[in-house]
Formats: C-alpha cells, structure tokens, sequence
C-alpha cells in the first residue's frame, strides 16, 4: 500500500491525465492550420499505422467509441477525402483505406507529432524515457485489465 502523504504516488494519476491533455492540445493547436483536429487526426494516425487494412468495428476499438460515431467519423473523413471505402475479402466489412490527399495529411501530422515528441522529450536522457515509458507501459496493462471492455 502507498503512503497517503507521498505526493509522488497520490498525485501521478493526475499528472498523467494533465500530460496527456497538454500533449492533446499541443497538438490540436499545431494542427489546426491544417484543418485538423484530434477528432480527426488521430483516427488517420490509427489507419495509416495499421499493419492491414482497418475494419470499421476495429477502429471503434482502437478509438475506444461506439461503431455509429465511428461511422460518421469516416463519412466525414471520407467527405473531406482523407479516406474512402473499399469492399475487402469479406464483403460484410469494408476497409477503410486512406486517399493520396489523406496519406500528405498523414504525413504533416507525424512531422508535427515527431517535433512535439522531440521538443517534449527534449534533455531527457534515453534511460529515463524507457524506465517512462515501461511505468506507463505496466500502468496501463493493469488498468486494461480491470475495465470494462470498449463500446462495440
């Protein structure tokens, strides 16, 4: 059990959730002459990572939403031409492929997040960035473990 006065271990929830909010608006600031916004840029992020073609119900899941705010999500990606529908081998669930406009919007959006990430970790040296890292890695397994699971 922790000790209820060590300011370190009561306050890094909190911390955490102000970092993640600060980097968010980091973001969405740098983003915005483009256009963008987390609402936007993130699920682009997601489909460009994804080693195979995402599934409408997948990227609900990686998005932590529900699959009918995902779908107007992608209609309005799609109306903006970031991304569009194709039928795959399952013709039940269509992929969501990213554009040629979509891939140069991807591409402005990892050169903005890689100066965020260098300027953010900027004087740090490696070592405390992968203990960082493993701490948050480990914090969030335990915490997936004990939620609930995201909206369908």
């Amino acid at each position: 059990m922790t000790d209820p006065d060590d300011k370190i271990t009561t306050t890094f929830g909190s911390l955490v959730s102000q970092t993640a909010r600060i980097w968010r608006r980091a973001a969405d600031q740098r983003l915005q002459p483009f256009g963008l916004t987390e609402a936007t840029w993130l699920p682009l992020l997601r489909i460009a990572r994804s080693a195979a073609p995402m599934r409408q119900k997948e990227l609900a899941a990686s998005l932590s939403l529900d699959t009918s705010s995902v779908v107007r999500l992608i209609d309005n990606l799609e109306t903006a031409g970031l991304v569009e529908r194709r039928e795959g081998e399952d013709r039940r669930a269509r992929a969501i492929l990213l554009t040629e406009e979509g891939r140069r919007t991807v591409e402005a959006v990892e050169r903005v997040a890689r100066s965020i990430r260098e300027e953010a970790l900027a004087g740090l040296p490696r070592e405390d960035i992968e203990t960082t890292w493993r701490v948050l890695d480990h914090v969030s397994s335990v915490l997936a473990r004990n939620i609930e699971e995201p909206l369908p």
